[in-house]
């Protein structure tokens, strides 16, 4: 073969080899391109798990959270009471040498801090004394003849309370018969 031949056969293979060349470069080869998605793949997976570990640790703290909430809801109510009781204890530790007005006196005051502390904390006394009976709001004790609309409360025997609008404890009552016909 002559030279120019040659030279026109090495000229054929390179053009025919560059364009193979040329697509290595642009396009990864199947080991690479697996390798790539393996090494996002795992990042996925690593942040999943961070994910994952941090849902349950802010599920945690929550139930914890709200353990301590049940736990300490009544502290700043007990704190209160603690000084209705230091008065009724005084009270008593007055002895005999107490005359019957200063221990009447000492309980009605007991009785307004009582009061006070209640008004701090939303809760409300219920006296239904006349008013129509509510089954949500009263307990029915017994029924009495009475002048008036049936199912009037006649008597109060036991006030009911009101914790911020709900019914702590009903109002336990008498109500009046319906009127025979």
């Amino acid at each position: 073969m002559s030279e120019q031949n040659l030279n026109a056969a090495e000229a054929a293979e390179q053009q025919n080899a560059e364009p193979v060349n040329a697509g290595k470069e642009t396009m990864p080869s199947l080991e690479e391109s697996l390798r790539q998605a393996e090494l996002l793949a795992q990042e996925h997976h690593d942040a999943w798990l961070r994910a994952k570990a941090e849902t349950e640790n802010v599920r945690r703290r929550g139930a914890e959270d709200a353990e301590k909430a049940r736990k300490f809801a009544v502290e700043k109510f007990a704190g209160e009471m603690l000084a209705v009781k230091d008065s009724l204890e005084a009270a008593l530790a007055t002895g005999d040498a107490a005359s019957i007005e200063s221990l009447k006196s000492g309980v009605e005051l007991t009785l307004k801090q009582l009061a006070s502390v209640f008004e701090k904390n939303n809760i409300a006394e219920v006296n239904p004394l006349g008013q129509k009976f509510d089954p949500n709001a009263h307990q029915a004790i017994a029924m009495v003849d009475g002048e008036g609309e049936a199912n009037t409360v006649a008597n109060v025997l036991q006030k009911g309370y009101l914790l911020s609008e709900r019914v702590l404890r009903p109002a336990m009552v008498m109500v009046t018969k319906p009127k025979e016909a």
